[in-house]
């Protein structure tokens, strides 16, 4: 159950990131509607498939599609 929940919620990440030059999670969560925990668990997922990479701006997480 968990794991779809992260499938489910790393496409909805994708979907948010794809077409932009990337996003801060603030950003991310609030297209998403997703809550943090689930916001946290799909960026996982997509780390682990080398899908997005992270980097802090100004004291933001920002993510991008690789």
């Amino acid at each position: 159950m968990l794991k779809e929940k992260a499938g489910i919620s790393a496409g909805k990440i994708w979907n948010a990131l794809n077409g932009t030059e990337g996003l801060t999670v603030k950003e991310v969560k609030k297209m998403t509607k997703l809550t943090e925990k689930d916001l946290f668990l799909g960026i996982g997922w997509l780390l682990r498939e080398d899908k997005v990479t992270t980097k802090e701006v100004e004291k933001e997480l920002f993510i991008q599609l690789t």
